[in-house]
């Protein structure tokens, strides 16, 4: 049973409205699971052009926890029987192929729900807007160069999700899109939750907004740049509220707010099972992964959640099962991430008596590193990271991802050995220092790992 909690809302809508403005974020919405029921709040605008105030049932682009939704309808195809996790992709999927034909073979549906396929992330191809544009997305990926070979590493990668979201439409026979409405949407009575521009245009939607840190942000140039092709891994849009109660779902053993069996309560806890630990701990704070979830480990209480990004629109979700609380924050722009840390920091403590982690940063004597042992390029699909031996740091986006940010330089401050704390990212993509972890591979390849990516080095 959920614990009882006194909520005052006029408290955290004042708290809300206090942190917003600090940090220069135009328009959030926030939605706390506590004591049972769903708290929701609202503060500032969803374009600064407009003036449109923010409400609670506006809608927000969720980017990355958009994985979240797929990898629910990917578990609850495997339950029914209709798919083995274990398998080969190319079991059900015969026309997948990556650049490494033995890859090919051995990749199973479990390696990209936990992100250990290999496959890379930032392939942002253009495939159209017609009901074919995944199939013709997984078509198109086949020469892209992988990250690593599958099940020697974690790498964050939305390829091996927009695959998951063909593997989807080819067991239903439906879109990606109207699957995920009918397995999904309907079941759990998610009324603003949607996934085409099209469908947000009945609703008060945000827009994103770009600027420099410590600025009032400007609208973004578009309302989104991402295709079609990568809604599986990049693209759902929702209230701060249908975020929170897709999670009531996945605490409430699979059981929607009507009492409808959407998932058995063993899928639920097989999503939240460790499949990987993660080099990297800090980008979005996590610990491992699982079957589609981040796994946390808050001294000692697991929790689970997802972050996600897109144009200028930012969104964070953080589970605590035993104390039955889920809270979902989903913004517009300017200093999301320091938000996101200042408000969950006093939520979770106080409906959750978790203790978030100090904000990753240097210590205040940074260890001497030899820096000839990084120094160098290293590339993974979409962006060329290059390293010197004076604690700089350069990262281009080029290919398909060359026109959604320019170059972004870095100074490098040595945390330990391996791990160095970057600032200059922006204070969306961190809160004051972005982590940037040098790791080698089982393979023996040397790699640096930025946003979860693990990006080898040229030999």
């Amino acid at each position: 049973m959920p614990n009882t909690v006194n909520w005052d809302a006029g408290r955290w809508q004042a708290k809300l409205d206090e942190l917003r403005a600090a940090h220069h974020v135009p328009g959030a919405a926030l939605a706390v699971l506590a004591g049972g029921e769903i708290h929701e709040l609202a503060s500032g605008v969803l374009h600064r052009g407009t003036g449109v105030e923010v409400t609670t049932d506006s809608v927000f682009q969720l980017g990355s926890i958009a994985k979240v939704y797929t990898a629910t309808l990917i578990m609850r195809l495997a339950e029914t029987g209709e798919l083995d996790l274990d398998a080969p992709v190319v079991d059900v999927l015969p026309e997948f192929e990556t650049i490494d034909p033995e890859a090919t073979k051995t990749i199973t549906i479990r390696q990209l729900l936990s992100h250990t396929s290999g496959l890379t992330c930032d392939f942002n191809h253009d495939t159209g807007r017609g009901d074919d544009c995944i199939a013709r997305y997984v078509e198109a990926s086949k020469g892209i160069a992988m990250d690593c070979p599958p099940g020697t590493a974690v790498s964050y990668s939305s390829v091996g999700y927009v695959v998951l979201g063909r593997i989807v439409e080819v067991v239903t026979g439906s879109t990606w899109d109207q699957a995920l409405q009918e397995l999904l949407f309907a079941p759990l009575g998610l009324k603003q939750s949607m996934t085409l521009p099209e469908e947000a245009l009945s609703f008060r939607a945000a827009m994103g907004h770009l600027g420099e840190p410590g600025e009032e942000p400007e609208p973004a140039p578009a309302w989104d740049l991402m295709p079609r092709s990568v809604g599986p891994g990049a693209r759902v849009i929702a209230s701060a509220g249908d975020v929170v109660r897709l999670a009531r779902m996945h605490l409430d053993d699979g059981l929607a707010a009507d009492g409808t069996q959407v998932l058995a309560p063993g899928t639920v806890a097989a999503m939240r099972r460790r499949e990987v630990d993660v080099p990297d701990k800090w980008t979005v704070s996590a610990d491992g992964w699982g079957l589609g979830w981040t796994l946390y480990d808050w001294d000692g209480t697991p929790g689970f959640g997802h972050d996600g990004a897109s144009i200028g629109q930012y969104a964070y979700l953080r589970v605590v099962p035993s104390a039955g609380v889920a809270i979902a924050l989903v913004t517009n722009g300017g200093g999301a991430r320091q938000l996101y840390a200042a408000l969950f920091r006093e939520l979770l403590e106080e409906f959750a008596d978790v203790r978030l982690p100090d904000s990753f940063a240097p210590p205040a004597e940074a260890p001497v590193v030899d820096m000839a042992r990084f120094a160098g390029v290293y590339r993974r699909e979409g962006v060329i990271i290059t390293v010197t031996e004076d604690l700089k740091l350069t990262y281009d986006f080029v290919d398909g991802m060359k026109d959604l940010s320019p170059t972004l330089h870095m100074d490098l401050v040595a945390v330990t050995e391996t791990v160095f704390a970057a600032s200059g990212a922006g204070p969306s993509f961190s809160e004051d220092w972005m982590p940037v972890v040098f790791s080698t591979l089982s393979t023996g390849t040397e790699c640096v790992y930025i946003g979860m990516r693990a990006a080898p080095k040229d030999a």
